[in-house]
C-alpha cells in the first residue's frame, strides 16, 4: 500500500511537537524549523539523517522494528502514536495482507452476545466498531443514544452524529474534546485496517461535509480509548457523569464492547435509573400499538 503521505505527514506533525529544550539540545538563534530538525531527529534516534529523512519522506517499507522503535522514543513518541507508526510500516509492507472485516451493514450479533448486553441493566452497554458504527446495545444504550438512532442511514454512527448533528452540540458539553477523541479514534483505525473501504469512505464523507472534521483530521493525532469518565447532557434526563471501560471482544476482532457506569449513590445514578424507565416506556409503545392492531 502506498501511504507515504500519510507516514511523511505524521512524522512531520510528532517532530514539530518537541521543542530541542525537551530533549536538551540548544535552541539557536538561527532555527527555521518548528521543533525539532531532522538531523537532531536522527541523531537522537542513533541512525544517519539520509536514512532517516528516507523514512521521513514515507519509504518506511522494510524498516525493523528497532528502528521504529528507535524514532518513536526519539519523538517521544506515546503508545498509540507508537502503535500508529508500526501500523503504517505494516500497511506500507508488500506482504502485508488486509485483515478479515465485517459488513457493518449485514453484522448480526451472536444471540448469547445480545443476551449478555441485556443482562447489564445498570448503565448503557452497547458494541462498536473501529469507524464507530454502533452494531448492537442494550436497551439503556439504546435510549441513550436515541438522537443517534434519529439520523439517516443504517448502522447508527456516533462520528457522523458527533460531526454533522447540531445536537451532539448539547449532548456533549464539551464538544471539542469529544470531536478530538473521535477523530483520533478514526485516524488510529485508518491506519490498523488501511484497506477498510467503509472506513475510508466515511472518512472521505466527514471531510467533504465539516470543516471542524478536516482540520481536525489534518492534526494526525491518534489514541487508545479504553477507560475513563465523560460527561454527557441527555435530552430526557440532564446531566450525567459516567466511567467508561472498552473491552476488545476476542471472539470478534475489530469490535469493542463499551459499558457506561455511575458512580453509586450519585446525581448521575439516578439519572441512569430515570432513563431506564424512560426506556421502558418509550420502547413499549410500538410493541402496544401492534398489539392493539392484532386486536
Amino acid at each position: 500500500m502506498d501511504n507515504r503521505d500519510e507516514v511523511r505527514e505524521f512524522l512531520l506533525s510528532r517532530r514539530a511537537q518537541i521543542s530541542p529544550e525537551q530533549v536538551g539540545l540548544p535552541t539557536g538563534s538561527n532555527r527555521r524549523v518548528k521543533g525539532l530538525r531532522r538531523s537532531e531527529a536522527a541523531t537522537l534516534a542513533g541512525i544517519s539523517v539520509e536514512y532517516y529523512t528516507r523514512i521521513e519522506r514515507g519509504s518506511i517499507s522494510g524498516a525493523s522494528p528497532e528502528i521504529l522503535d528507535a524514532i518513536a522514543k526519539a519523538l517521544r513518541l506515546d503508545d498509540a502514536e507508537r502503535a500508529h507508526l508500526f501500523d503504517l510500516a505494516h500497511a506500507a509492507s508488500p506482504v502485508a495482507r488486509p485483515p478479515r472485516r465485517r459488513n457493518s451493514k449485514t453484522w448480526i450479533p451472536h444471540q448469547s452476545l445480545q443476551w449478555t448486553l441485556d443482562a447489564i441493566t445498570a448503565g448503557p452497554a452497547f458494541v462498536r466498531n473501529g469507524r464507530m458504527d454502533i452494531l448492537a446495545v442494550n436497551s439503556l444504550a439504546r435510549a441513550f443514544y436515541k438522537d443517534v438512532y434519529l439520523m439517516s442511514g443504517q448502522p447508527p454512527n456516533i462520528a457522523r452524529y458527533t460531526f454533522l448533528d447540531d445536537r451532539a452540540h448539547d449532548f456533549y458539553p464539551d464538544w471539542d474534546l469529544f470531536a478530538e477523541v473521535t477523530v483520533a479514534i478514526l485516524r488510529t483505525e485508518a491506519s490498523h485496517d488501511p484497506h477498510n473501504k467503509e472506513l475510508h469512505d466515511l472518512i472521505g464523507e466527514l471531510s467533504t461535509r465539516s470543516e471542524e472534521f478536516r482540520q481536525r483530521y489534518g492534526a494526525h493525532n491518534v489514541r487508545h480509548h479504553g477507560t475513563g469518565s465523560k460527561t454527557f447532557h441527555h435530552s430526557v434526563v440532564g446531566e450525567l457523569t459516567l466511567a467508561y471501560e472498552g473491552l476488545e471482544m476476542a471472539a470478534e476482532p475489530g469490535l469493542t464492547l463499551t459499558i457506561y457506569s455511575a458512580e453509586p449513590g450519585s446525581k448521575s445514578e439516578e439519572a441512569l435509573s430515570l432513563l431506564a424507565s424512560w426506556a421502558a416506556t418509550e420502547f413499549a409503545k410500538p410493541a402496544l400499538g401492534s398489539l392493539a392492531r392484532e386486536s
